[in-house]
């Protein structure tokens, strides 16, 4: 019973927020705890600290070897950088690649070697140290042969490595064999509806052409220029005689020759400057 009356606000709420279409509030989550400064100091400090102090530890070990292998005493030294920084390089690689690239295994099993060499180095140099196992009159064989060994197989595995080219990572989607394709069809553009045919109408009215507008009369200063002017429709230049007839079939008088060329006929050309160009009139012969 007291279950069932807990339940009922609970149902009324959900079913007033369903109505009304409000959401519920979102549970406010709570913030990830901060790290301390100082961790994040140690953090990052301190891993290369280790790594250094840790190369430190292991490099005598690694260069006794070396000489128990027969290597000279400064030539011994290699050992420690070859095991060093085989182990780095191969679990960086061993890192880096994605599963399933080429290579991705190989440098696996070699980060595990190199860190089972760098920790076998170890326990072996510190028993022959601490007089557990002898290496007088000579080093054991088994010893000589491993020791030996190491730095051809490394070299080897990190040209291997360094020659394997890594897979760029695909930005394609991969789809299942067994999802449906669906092809996409090219929508043909539907047909504009057609115009029906429009009646025949009657044509417009035409207009009459538009009458050319009539150029402004000319005023001559000498009013004896206007019975010199008609001489010219006939598309040539009338000489002096001429116009010496026309103006005194206009009732003008006879006029001298000097007043026709230089005063009426250059008045005429002057208002009207095409008709200089017109070829000269021929005179025509007198009848007795």
């Amino acid at each position: 019973m007291a279950d069932a009356k807990r339940s009922r606000p609970t149902l009324r709420r959900r079913l007033l927020r369903r109505i009304s279409g409000t959401a519920p509030k979102p549970q406010r989550t709570a913030p990830a705890p901060r790290i301390p400064w100082w961790a994040t100091l140690f953090t990052d400090a301190g891993r290369p600290i280790v790594a250094i102090l840790v190369m430190v530890m292991c490099a005598p070990g690694e260069h006794h070897l070396g000489v128990l292998a027969g290597w000279d005493t400064r030539l011994a030294w290699g050992m420690a950088s070859v095991l060093a920084a085989y182990a780095g390089i191969a679990a960086v690689v061993a890192s880096r690649r994605p599963a399933g690239a080429p290579g991705k295994t190989s440098a696996v099993i070699g980060a595990w070697l190199a860190l089972g060499a760098a920790m076998a180095a170890q326990p072996v140099s510190h028993l022959f140290v601490t007089g557990h196992w002898s290496a007088t009159p000579h080093a054991p064989a088994w010893l000589v042969i491993t020791v030996s060994c190491v730095p051809p197989l490394v070299l080897g595995h990190l040209l291997h490595l360094a020659a394997t080219p890594v897979a760029a990572p695909s930005t394609s989607v991969d789809t299942p064999a067994d999802a449906p394709v669906v092809e996409r069809v090219k929508e043909q553009p539907a047909p504009a509806p057609a115009v029906p045919p429009i009646p025949d109408q009657a044509p417009a009215p035409q207009l009459p052409p538009a009458e050319p507008e009539a150029a402004p009369a000319i005023v001559y200063r000498d009013p004896r220029c206007a019975a010199v002017r008609p001489l010219y429709d006939g598309g040539t230049r009338p000489g002096t005689a001429a116009m010496r007839d026309a103006l005194i079939a206009a009732g003008h008088g006879r006029v001298g020759d000097s007043t026709i060329r230089g005063q009426l006929r250059a008045e005429v050309e002057q208002h009207e400057p095409a008709l200089r160009d017109y070829p000269p009139a021929l005179h025509a012969p007198r009848t007795a």
